[in-house]
């Protein structure tokens, strides 16, 4: 038998979860990826699971006979550090990210300490050609 996501969306309120969360910096800086997020998808953010907010979703299928549903590009204002879940690979992305300012990056994410770190227009542009990708590779 198939193991579910866990992962999925939540019908809890996007404004209670950003005003929970701590320390303040934080939460200011999770409004303000939720609006740069929304300007370039134009979809509402909808919360999957308890600490990611996602923007549109795909359905995916992997050989394995696994399937799913993901948000298309999410992010998480976790308490180390903010996640911006995007798709690197396949999006000219090095380009940008060296213009970026202070971040690291694993497989599909981002990982930055705080907004003022970073070029906010640099991440808009990597948010819209993950966005475009995603959108190419899983069309609705």
């Amino acid at each position: 038998m198939a193991k579910a996501n866990k992962t999925k969306p939540e019908p809890a309120s996007v404004d209670s979860f950003l005003e929970q969360i701590e320390p303040s910096t934080r939460r200011d800086d999770g409004i303000e990826l939720t609006k740069l997020f929304t300007k370039v998808t134009g979809q509402p953010a909808t919360l999957w699971g308890s600490s990611i907010l996602g923007f549109g979703s795909y359905h995916y299928r992997y050989e394995s006979g696994h399937s799913g549903s993901a948000p298309r590009v999410a992010f998480s204002p976790r308490k180390a550090k903010l996640v911006c879940y995007v798709k690197l690979e396949g999006v000219d992305s090095e380009a940008l990210l060296l213009r970026l300012g202070k971040h690291t990056k694993g497989k599909g994410c981002l990982y930055i300490n705080k907004l003022s770190d970073i070029d906010l227009q640099i991440l808009e542009d990597l948010i819209s050609a993950s966005w475009r990708y995603m959108a190419q590779t899983y069309p609705i």
